[in-house]
């Protein structure tokens, strides 16, 4: 997996029978370009694509916020 990334995000859902929120997560692969070349903690924006691979169906189209490491 040389070209991709994983792109987690993360959400709050009520339960209202415990009358408290829950963290859940979705992880997404997508196809990373040279030309983008996105690093491990950058926040990227993504766009749905044709299928690339058997998992891959999204596509790093900017970096929105790079981390300085």
């Amino acid at each position: 997996m040389q070209k991709s990334v994983l792109v987690t995000w993360q959400r709050t859902v009520y339960l209202s029978k415990f009358k408290r929120y829950e963290k859940r997560r979705s992880k997404v692969a997508a196809h990373n370009p040279p030309c983008i070349n996105a690093k491990k903690g950058d926040i990227v924006k993504i766009m749905e694509c044709r299928p690339l691979s058997k998992t891959k169906k999204f596509t790093v189209i900017e970096v929105l916020n790079e981390q300085g490491n």
